[in-house]
């Protein structure tokens, strides 16, 4: 069983929300750094967005700065990615990945994280 449990992908229309959930498989696992990655067919693997337990501080790439939210229930932690107005060039399938020392940065990359998802498809109809 991998770590972290992501739900709440799916099919939408460009324009459309969806929101993405995180949380360890096993409720004694806790992270620091909590992010998400993408990755579309014949493309390598992007960071999305990323936040810090320690300060609540996070990230975001560029190209979903005003669309898309993160944010952590620590009580639960459990991670959430709002993602509004969503295009066509936003599908892919997102993972969740964290790590207990880390601290998300724009310099993070898929190696800087211990423990993965098994990722959940977002589809968005253009």
């Amino acid at each position: 069983q991998l770590p972290l449990v992501e739900s709440g992908g799916g099919l939408v229309q460009s324009g459309g929300s969806l929101r993405l959930s995180c949380a360890p498989a096993e409720f004694t696992l806790d992270y620091h750094a909590i992010g998400w990655f993408r990755q579309a067919p014949g493309k390598e693997r992007e960071g999305v967005s990323c936040i810090n337990r320690s300060d609540g501080t996070t990230y975001y790439a560029d190209s979903v700065k005003g669309r898309f939210t993160i944010s952590r229930d620590n009580a639960k932690s459990t991670v959430y990615l709002q993602m509004n107005n969503l295009k066509s060039e936003d599908t892919a399938v997102y993972y969740c990945a964290a790590d207990s020392d880390l601290y998300c940065s724009a310099y993070m990359s898929p190696p800087d994280f211990s423990s993965w998802g098994q990722g959940t498809q977002v589809t968005v109809a253009s």
